[in-house]
C-alpha cells in the first residue's frame, strides 16, 4: 500500500516556515500536474491552509517520499535541512489514519473547528481536476469524508462551533472586553475575514468597517454586519480611526507594512491599536508588533485559545480519536491485504473444470436428452458449484483480512490443488 503523507503544520513548524510552505489557491492545480511527473509519484493531492500544507501521493516506486520532499523544496525554496526539522512523512496505515484525522478535524488548532473539511474537500476537487487523482486515492479520500461525517454525528465535537475566526473574536474581545465602544476594522472579505466579522458583530461592536480590493464583496459583507464598505484608498485613515483591525486578505505580502503603521501610531497620538492577522501568508509585516502601543497577534498567538477550547472537548474529542483509530485500521487492513480475486477465480475455474469433466464421463450413460433436461442438468452442475464456492470463497476473503491469513489462504489454495501440485482433473470411480 504505496500511500504517503508528507508535510508540515500547527504541530511541527513555526508560522514563519508554514507561510513559506504555502501553495497559493490558483496555482494548487498546476502544483499537482507538476507533483505526478516526478519520478514514482502516480497520483497526488496538495491540501494548503493557514495551519498547513501537505501533500497526499500514491508513490508505488521506492523513493516517493524523497520525490516529494525534493519538489516541496523546489515549490517553496525552503533548504532540505529545515524541511528536516520541521515536516513530518507518514507511510501507509499512519498516513491513512493522519488523513482522516485532519478531516475530522482532530489535528486542528482548534480541535472540532468546521473549515478544515470544506478545505480537505475544495483540495480535492482541484486534484481531480487537475488528474491527480487516478485510483487508490479516490476512494481513500471518500472514506475520509465519510468518517470525518460519522464524528460530527457520533460525538459531540462540533456541538458548540468555533473556528480560527472565532478565536480571533474571542481574543478581540479580551483585548477590549465591551466592544460596544470599539471601531473595528475588517481588512480582506473573504470566508475567514467573513467568519471572524460575524462572530465580532454577534456581541455588538461601536462601529465595523469593511474594506477590500474587490469592492462589491467588501460591500455585501459591510451591509451583513450592518456596517460600513470603503474603497482601498480609504484604508490609511481608516486605520487612524480603528481600534481593533481582523486582516485576512488574499494576498501574497504584507498589506500592512512597518512603515504605514508607524504613520498611524503617529497620528493615534499614544491610543493602543490591536491587529489581528489570521492571513497565510501573514498580511501585518511582524515588526509592526515592536512598535509603541501596537499590537499584533497572529495565528500561533491563538493557540491559547484553541488550547482551552481542546481542554473542554476532551472527552468528546477521545470518543472521536477511536473512532478514527478504528476506521484507519479497517481501511488499512482492506488495502494490505493480499489480493485473493486470482485465487478466488482459479478456484471457481478448477471446479467448473471438475464439474465439465464428471459431466462429459456420464453424460453418455444417459442417451438422448430433450433441451429441457439437459438446461436441468446444467443448472444443477452449476447450482452445486456455486454452493460449494460460497464458503471456500468467504473463508479466503476474511483471511485476506484476518492477521496470519495467508496460512488459511495457502492451506485452501494446497485443498483444491491450486499451488501446482495437481496435475489437473482425475478420471474418479465410477
Amino acid at each position: 500500500m504505496p500511500i504517503l503523507l508528507y508535510g508540515a503544520s500547527h504541530r511541527s513548524a513555526p508560522l514563519t516556515l508554514r507561510e513559506r510552505l504555502v501553495v497559493p489557491e490558483a496555482d494548487l492545480g498546476e502544483a499537482v500536474r507538476r507533483l505526478i511527473r516526478s519520478a514514482g509519484i502516480e497520483e497526488a493531492l496538495i491540501l494548503s491552509t493557514c495551519n498547513r500544507t501537505e501533500i497526499l501521493a500514491h508513490a508505488p516506486a521506492a523513493g516517493g517520499g524523497e520525490a516529494i520532499r525534493e519538489f516541496v523544496h523546489r515549490q517553496s525554496g525552503v533548504a532540505l535541512d529545515e524541511l528536516d526539522r520541521h515536516c513530518y512523512l507518514h507511510a501507509d496505515r499512519a498516513a491513512v489514519r493522519h488523513l482522516f484525522r485532519v478531516a475530522a478535524s482532530l489535528d486542528s488548532m482548534v480541535v472540532g473547528e468546521p473549515q478544515i473539511l470544506g478545505q480537505v474537500k475544495e483540495a480535492y476537487a482541484v486534484a481531480q481536476a487537475a488528474g491527480g487523482l487516478r485510483g487508490l486515492l479516490d476512494p481513500l479520500m471518500q472514506r475520509a469524508f465519510s468518517v470525518a461525517k460519522r464524528v460530527r454525528a457520533e460525538t459531540g465535537i462540533a456541538r458548540t462551533p468555533v473556528s480560527i475566526a472565532h478565536a480571533a473574536a474571542a481574543r478581540a474581545r479580551e483585548i477590549f472586553g465591551d466592544l460596544r465602544r470599539s471601531a473595528v476594522l475588517i481588512l480582506g472579505a473573504g470566508k475567514m475575514a467573513r467568519l471572524a466579522a460575524l462572530h465580532v458583530a454577534s456581541g455588538g461592536v461601536g462601529s465595523i468597517t469593511v474594506i477590500n480590493r474587490a469592492w462589491q464583496r467588501g460591500a455585501a459583507l459591510a451591509e451583513d454586519l450592518k456596517g460600513e464598505a470603503l474603497g482601498w484608498d480609504q484604508l490609511g485613515v481608516t486605520l487612524e480611526r480603528a481600534d481593533i483591525v481582523i486582516v485576512s486578505t488574499g494576498a501574497p505580502h504584507h498589506v500592512v507594512t512597518l512603515e504605514e503603521a508607524q504613520r498611524v501610531a503617529h497620528k493615534r497620538r499614544g491610543r493602543p491599536i490591536f491587529f489581528i492577522d489570521i492571513a497565510m501568508p501573514r498580511n501585518v509585516d511582524p515588526a509592526v508588533d515592536g512598535l509603541d502601543n501596537v499590537y499584533v497577534y497572529d495565528l500561533d498567538d491563538l493557540r491559547s485559545v484553541a488550547e482551552a477550547g481542546l481542554r473542554g472537548r476532551q472527552q468528546e474529542a477521545t470518543a472521536a480519536e477511536a473512532i478514527v483509530d478504528r476506521e484507519a485500521a479497517t481501511y488499512s487492513a482492506a488495502l494490505e491485504a493480499p489480493d485473493v480475486a486470482p485465487l478466488i477465480v482459479a478456484l471457481r475455474e478448477r471446479l467448473a473444470a471438475l464439474g465439465a469433466a464428471e459431466f462429459e464421463r456420464h453424460r453418455a450413460r444417459l442417451g438422448p436428452l430433450t433441451p429441457d433436461q439437459e438446461r436441468a442438468l446444467e443448472e444443477l452442475r452449476a447450482g452445486l458449484m456455486n454452493k460449494m464456492l460460497h464458503a471456500p470463497t468467504q473463508a479466503l476473503k476474511r483471511a485476506a483480512m484476518e492477521p496470519g491469513g495467508e496460512r488459511l489462504i495457502e492451506l485452501l489454495r494446497a485443498a483444491f490443488g491450486l499451488d501446482g501440485t495437481d496435475p489437473g482433473p482425475g478420471r474418479g470411480g465410477s
